[in-house]
């Protein structure tokens, strides 16, 4: 496997790399700063032959996705372990202008996929039903404080803009805190999008 090269693999980091099923969920496993083998993405991804999943962790490491944070020998081969880096793991404002209709629908198609099989992880691993056993835990939204919800908001650009920065503002410190204590890794997923033009209030 090659190593990046910011002059050849520019352009690497597409929709087209990043915005496919495997590739997403092993994007979706690193992010948090974590550093994981590729035994360790295979236990976390679950239902995904090795050879396809190892096959999309190159595809991620050549494009500049993913880059190697430490390798040992194990047994006569290489162990990688690999970071994400999170400047190349999103696709730019100049490329998603540049992508059509029905590759937005495609690539949001594949964002809300991950989303549901992450949901679906989170209920499995709450355990039984609420009232299935006596003292099985369950799923409790309240006590991991989860949730889902949606909002309509009247805003100006402007106001939009001034919104975004206050958000980025709240979270960029708390993004950059790192594991350890009785930190727990929590996903925060956002969508923002005009809503339909209705009946304007009175």
């Amino acid at each position: 496997m090659r190593a990046w090269d910011p002059e050849v693999d520019e352009t690497m980091a597409s929709a087209d790399l990043l915005l496919h099923p495997v590739r997403l969920r092993i994007v979706q496993a690193l992010l948090g700063g974590r550093e994981m083998t590729t035994a360790d993405i295979r236990a976390e991804v679950t239902g995904v032959p090795p050879a396809t999943l190892y096959r999309q962790i190159a595809a991620l490491a050549d494009g500049g996705v993913l880059e190697v944070a430490a390798a040992r020998k194990v047994r006569g081969a290489v162990e990688r372990t690999y970071r994400l880096r999170t400047e190349a793991a999103s696709v730019g404002p100049e490329e998603a202008a540049g992508m059509t209709r029905e590759t937005h629908a495609r690539a949001f198609l594949t964002f809300v996929s991950g989303l549901l099989a992450d949901f679906d992880r989170y209920l499995a691993a709450a355990g039984p039903e609420p009232g299935a056993e006596p003292g099985a835990a369950g799923v409790d939204l309240a006590r991991d404080m989860a949730g889902y919800r949606q909002a309509a908001l009247y805003l100006t650009d402007e106001e939009l803009a001034d919104l975004l920065a206050d958000l980025r503002a709240v979270l960029e410190p708390r993004l950059a805190l790192r594991p350890g204590g009785d930190r727990v890794r929590r996903l925060l997923t956002t969508v923002l999008m005009p809503a339909p033009e209705g009946p304007r209030p009175r």
